[in-house]
């Protein structure tokens, strides 16, 4: 099935067909000399507004990682190729076994090895026929500045809550290692749309490196199918927002259709983040959360990854681990080991575990040689002076408690350095009574996932080990509360790895526990880590994506904004954009017209500093007031007395105030009542409440009209402002669940308001005075811009077929910019609105000189007569 999209800006230049399918074909290579690409995508790939969508069912999955799943070397017998075999430790390739044996899985990623490129062809083609594996190559000065420069130096600091105070703490924001971040992803991005069928193919992308990649694959398939998963934390907003990038990579993210997240901190540090800096919300629907963005519903998804246990299970069963095992139980018989197993990084906490050991020695002189801490201290993945500080101070604190504590025979710490076999790490496992993890901060870490297992063994184990195999099995960790892992190991004694007090104490509590606890707790561990390994973390996404996406294929989709700033806004298909020609013509050939205006965000900015109409909305209103045909009204939530002056010199022009409670039919025309309330003492039992919300919420108030109260919380702070709210609801709604009201919540605002009231109301009474006059109309125009006028929307579409309109009606619900509504069209802004309305009142000034040409030659007739 070869992919029908492509992106070889070359072949379409020369008019070449694509050279590149899911068959043999090479494949072009995108960036293979070094160069920095624009953050603005360049503006020979146009959006894609519409994707066709396709019969054929879906059965594959393109995962895009930073490295493949795979491991590279030289041929030994001198001919100098390259030979690959599969990485069996990468997660990428772990997952696969959740994906189902019918869903076929491509892999797009960067290679360990530097590929020379006269190699690159070749090298890509033996990967896809082989491993269906599509590298990106990234030329060694360019990926330099992208992962050790802008992926280590910057975001992997900030995600760890490090900020760059000052240099030595993380790098400077620096421009230049963000645009060749972009260009790294945009290099993946080519790779992707080389191989993809963005009607059928799932695409899941993975970690930090990758966060402005939808961006660029929703730019060019506006219905791609594409899950995310940040394998790292996701910092709190006071962090995140120093970054200078912020709403890029937010908008970015926000690209796809399905957020993963270990943990709901994570989630909840992401929406927070999402609510104060782009100002959108989320709600939580039947167990999904879900944010609503231009009308696509982005879902989040919390689930920590797990381990791969059919992995575990064979090395545990190698002859070597059993080896390994009883050589490891000969060398501390007699002693209780302590396991750590970290990078040698900053964030490891591997000096703070340390301490806590010398803390145990020096308050437990009973543990001296009787319990050994091994420390396996793999490789740090960065490099940098924080790096070999970390190796220094950790080589002189082991030093000193050896020196401090040891014996001849007996050192209290054993610091392994060397790289293991897999087997070698498995046999300690085995071995520890008690595994530490203390890191300061860490997305996930699976060390005491693979201590668990590993410590339920197997009978050649028990029986080297000189265990009944009958006997439960018995663990115990104590572990970081800042680690991703943490929340799922309830049975964990979880410290503060700062506290070295605490963590030392949980050491010794860790050795002195009853063996029935220890067994219980490892019974509770092993039942989770066992039915929630890597298969059904990877099955649990696929099937969350898949949901996520289902409604692709109804949606009609528009591509809006340039670059970074790119995203797609997913409507129903029927809703469109209104024709000025359209509703011109329309408006020339009916008699009776009925025309529905809100004031605020439709007649008027919003953001304008000014706010009153001006002279331009009020000529166009006095022009179509003056047509015969027309009744006009102008609907808002501003109180009476604000509209009367705004509108003063509107004499036939209709006003409704407070969102439809009060009314008027002309300038001369006295208010009245939409509905007959006469009881107000609410508002005494209301008010008390919300003044004490607004004591305790700044940059809170309270806007009093006589229908009604409004509590606004704009400019309080966004997070504690809408948990203030939800308060506050919640309180009015006990407190007046026996007053004839009712209670809602809008954009920062929580308002009290007699129940019925709101501007449907105005709309069902304009409808009925124009029939009882005799006018039945057969045109109606109804424009609002928020969600107070989906209820004029509603009663107007409903008033179709019914004989309140003419059989013959065109009717016209229209809000302002492209987003769900129950309106069949919308205009941009207000600039179009006015245009709009501009086209109307031509057609109503040239009726009116016409009338008043032929009133004038019938006055010549008459006085030739």
């Amino acid at each position: 099935m070869v992919s029908r999209s492509y992106s070889n800006l070359l072949d379409l230049m020369s008019g070449d067909s694509p050279t590149f399918g899911r068959g043999g074909k090479k494949i072009s290579r995108v960036a293979t000399v070094a160069g920095v690409l624009s953050e603005l995508d360049d503006e020979t790939s146009n959006s894609v507004t519409s994707d066709a969508p396709s019969s054929i069912t879906q059965d594959r999955m393109i995962i895009v990682g930073n490295q493949l799943p795979l491991r590279a070397h030289r041929s030994s017998d001198g001919s100098g190729e390259w030979c690959f075999s599969w990485d069996e430790d990468s997660l990428l390739l772990q997952l696969k076994d959740g994906l189902g044996e019918d869903v076929e899985v491509l892999y797009v990623g960067s290679l360990r090895e530097q590929i020379d490129p006269i190699e690159q062809d070749d090298v890509a083609q033996t990967l896809l026929e082989t491993f269906k594996c599509v590298p990106a190559f990234i030329p060694p000065e360019l990926f330099s500045k992208f992962y050790h420069g802008f992926c280590k130096q910057q975001l992997w600091p900030l995600f760890h809550y490090m900020l760059p105070l000052s240099p030595d703490l993380g790098g400077r924001f620096d421009r230049s290692l963000w645009q060749a971040y972009v260009s790294v992803n945009k290099i993946f991005a080519d790779k992707v749309m080389e191989v993809i069928t963005p009607d059928e193919d799932f695409v899941w992308v993975h970690d930090y490196h990758l966060m402005v990649l939808p961006t660029f694959l929703r730019k060019r398939f506006n219905r791609v199918k594409l899950g995310f998963f940040l394998h790292s934390p996701f910092p709190s907003s006071e962090i995140y927002r120093t970054l200078p990038v912020r709403d890029e990579l937010l908008r970015a993210l926000l690209n796809s259709d399905l957020i993963g997240f270990h943990t709901f901190d994570y989630a909840r540090h992401f929406l927070s983040c999402c609510s104060r800096m782009l100002g959108l919300s989320y709600q939580s629907k039947r167990g999904y959360i879900g944010l609503e963005y231009y009308g696509r519903t982005v879902s989040i998804k919390i689930l920590p990854v797990g381990i791969h246990i059919g992995q575990l299970g064979s090395v545990l069963n190698l002859p070597e681990t059993e080896s390994r095992v009883a050589e490891l139980r000969d060398q501390f018989r007699g002693r209780t080991v302590l396991l750590g197993v970290d990078d040698m990084d900053i964030f490891k906490g591997i000096s703070l575990k340390l301490l806590a050991m010398e803390q145990l020695l020096t308050q437990h002189p009973d543990k001296q040689g009787k319990v050994v801490l091994v420390q396996i201290a793999n490789p740090a993945r960065g490099r940098g002076k924080d790096v070999q500080e970390v190796q220094s101070e950790t080589y002189e604190t082991v030093r000193r408690i050896n020196e401090t504590f040891g014996r001849p025979g007996y050192d209290p710490v054993v610091l392994i350095e060397t790289p293991l076999q897999f087997y070698e790490r498995i046999a300690y496992y085995v071995i520890a009574e008690c595994c530490l993890v203390t890191a300061v901060r860490d997305g996930m870490n699976l060390i005491p996932y693979e201590y668990i297992i590993c410590r339920q063994g197997n009978e050649k184990l028990d029986e080297t080990l000189g265990l009944n195999p009958e006997t439960p099995k018995k663990s115990m960790l104590v572990v970081s509360e800042f680690i991703g892992c943490s929340p799922s190991l309830s049975g964990a004694i979880r410290v503060n790895p700062w506290n070295i007090d605490a963590v030392a104490e949980a050491m010794d509590s860790a050795l002195v526990v009853p063996e029935p606890e220890k067994q219980l707790r490892h019974e509770k561990h092993y039942r989770y880590v066992s039915t929630h390994d890597v298969a059904y973390w990877a099955h649990s996404f696929l099937q969350d994506l898949e949901r996520a996406c289902r409604d692709h294929v109804r949606r009609r989709c528009w591509g809006i904004g340039f670059g970074l700033g790119f995203r797609v806004i997913a409507l129903d298909p029927s809703f469109r954009k209104l024709s000025v020609e359209h509703i011109v013509s329309a408006y020339k050939r009916t008699k009776n017209r009925a025309i529905l205006l809100d004031c605020d965000g439709t007649m008027m900015l919003q953001s304008s500093i000014s706010t009153i109409p001006n002279t331009e909305a009020i000529g166009i209103l006095n022009n179509l007031c003056g047509d015969p045909k027309n009744v006009v009204f102008v609907v808002s939530g501003k109180d009476k007395n604000t509209l009367t002056e705004w509108f003063s010199s509107c004499d036939k022009l209709g006003i409704a105030a407070e969102h439809g409670y009060f009314l008027r039919l002309s300038r001369d025309a006295e208010w009245e009542t939409c509905l007959p309330v006469t009881d107000f003492d609410w508002k005494e039992i209301a008010e008390p409440v919300m003044k004490l919300y607004t004591e305790t919420t700044d940059g809170s108030a309270i806007e009093t009209k006589e229908s009604a109260l409004v509590w606004n919380y704009q400019y309080a702070d966004p997070d504690f402002g809408s948990c203030q709210a939800k308060e506050l609801l919640d309180h009015l709604e006990s407190v007046l669940a026996n007053e004839p009201v009712s209670v809602k919540s809008g954009q920062h605002i929580v308002e009290v308001k007699p129940q019925g009231v709101n501007k449907g109301l105005v709309a069902d009474r304009l409808l009925v005075t124009m029939r009882q006059k005799g006018m039945l109309p057969d045109f109606v125009l109804c424009i609002g811009d928020d969600r107070s006028d989906e209820d004029m929307f509603e009663v107007i579409m409903r008033a179709k077929g019914l004989p309140s309109l003419s059989p013959v009606a065109e009717v016209f619900a229209c809000t302002v910019g492209r987003k769900p509504s129950k309106a069949k069209y919308y205009l941009e802004d207000t600039t179009e609105i006015l245009r709009m309305l501009q086209g109307l009142m031509t057609v109503s000034e040239q009726a009116a000189a016409r009338n008043a040409s032929q009133v004038a030659s019938t006055r010549v007739i008459i006085d030739r007569e």
